[in-house]
């Protein structure tokens, strides 16, 4: 295992656990609003059904589609109107992908579109791969066609990633291209409960991690991209050059802030990491940071790790969550988007999350310190969602398990 580093510059308060007996660890926020917001949750796209949806996107070229990718394996598209009632196929890899009903976390999870997409037609996938077990994989596809003739030309995988998971769950499955051009992805611990690996702490591997890589220029030897020369820990020897930030559990989802020509977004990373005991957490992350995981769960240190805490020592670029909430409210956050469409004025700028246990929404708003401000209930719905995206005109849409799509509408 890659030992923790020692704390550079200390971040808000040092996690000795001492110091947390004491109360000297960052506390959560307070004074915040949490008064229900006018707002509610409604049906979007209500003639269409999914078997499984994890991601609503849009190719950003212009043609106002929608694209749904489903766990199983199907990805589909339709016109960005809400009285369609057909879908036309954008691609199929279920002959590729791995799904159980009992083994949930794998499947076809993630999809992202080349910033140049309409002039160079590449598209990114995350799946777990029927080809070996517990397997991840990050390939790219080039699309052929336009509109919604558009199809995904499967015969021109190539593989950028591949993972081989220790167990079935902690897959996480975002991929997203940021402000930067740069290609993000995020893995979990590896899996089990508890961090049993302590991947979590562990830069001498991916898991557990956030990847920066550019999928865009000459690939390094023996691999299909190259490593970024300002990830942060290029150089640093033991730990994999990728990494862009670590101390994840799962998570489940992350977004880039980056808005509307109409309503520009800050450029932010948000990310939802589902907890374990008592506590889910959303993170802004940055450059380098470590997330706390195993020795943290959310501003709480990790009762099983504290041991192995006390013998680490300071942590270098540790990072407390901005929101956390306990298992009396739910127990498995569902990440989600910041707002910037034209619907709903009241969300602007508001980051939408939920729990996909109790089915609760929230609309989690930040000041100009950084720190939480407001974070507020929405209502009109109570099941389980499994994701959040973003329609073509900066709308927000989750996804249920029951194959229907939802939005947002002033109560």
């Amino acid at each position: 295992m890659f030992a923790p580093l020692m704390l550079a510059a200390a971040l808000a308060a040092g996690p000795d656990p001492a110091a947390a007996e004491q109360g000297a660890l960052p506390a959560p926020p307070t004074n915040v609003d949490e008064t229900p917001l006018p707002v509610k949750a409604v049906r979007a796209f209500e003639f269409l059904t999914f078997d499984r949806p994890i991601l609503l996107t849009h190719p950003g070229d212009g043609s106002d589609r929608v694209i749904v990718v489903t766990q199983k394996g199907p990805i589909v598209q339709f016109p960005n109107d809400p009285d369609v009632e057909e879908v036309t196929p954008f691609a199929d890899l279920s002959d590729r992908v791995t799904y159980k009903d009992k083994q949930n976390e794998e499947g076809l999870l993630g999809l992202a579109f080349h910033p140049q997409f309409k002039s160079n037609g590449r598209v990114f996938v995350y799946y777990t791969t029927n080809d070996a077990p517990h397997t991840s994989v990050i390939s790219e596809f080039k699309a052929v066609g336009e509109g919604l003739e558009q199809r995904l030309d499967l015969d021109s995988e190539k593989e950028i990633y591949r993972l081989q998971q220790p167990y079935w769950n902690h897959n996480a499955g975002t991929i997203l291209f940021g402000p930067d051009g740069k290609f993000y992805v995020a893995f979990g611990d590896g899996g089990s409960g508890g961090d049993p690996k302590d991947n979590g702490q562990d830069l001498g591997n991916v898991f557990g991690a956030m990847l920066r890589l550019d999928v865009d220029g000459k690939p390094d030897d023996g691999k299909a991209y190259r490593v970024p020369a300002d990830n942060p820990y290029v150089g640093v020897e033991g730990a994999q050059p990728e990494i862009y930030a670590h101390g994840f559990r799962n998570p489940w989802r992350f977004s880039f802030d980056t808005g509307t020509e109409r309503n520009p977004g800050t450029g932010e990373l948000w990310l939802a990491d589902v907890g374990q005991d008592k506590w889910e957490e959303i993170d802004l992350v940055e450059r380098g940071k470590n997330y706390g995981w195993s020795f943290y769960e959310g501003f709480h240190v990790f009762e099983p790790k504290q041991d192995q805490l006390a013998k680490a020592g300071e942590i270098e670029g540790l990072a407390f969550p901005i929101w956390e909430y306990d298992h009396t409210v739910g127990k498995s956050i569902t990440g989600g988007v910041v707002y910037r469409g034209e619907k709903v004025p009241q969300l602007q700028g508001k980051y939408l999350y939920g729990d996909y246990v109790t089915g609760l929404l929230w609309a989690l708003e930040k000041g100009e310190d950084g720190r939480v401000i407001s974070n507020r209930p929405l209502t009109g719905y109570k099941h389980p969602m499994m994701s959040f995206g973003e329609g073509p005109d900066g709308e927000a849409y989750f996804m249920t398990t029951f194959g229907q799509l939802w939005t947002f509408a002033a109560e």
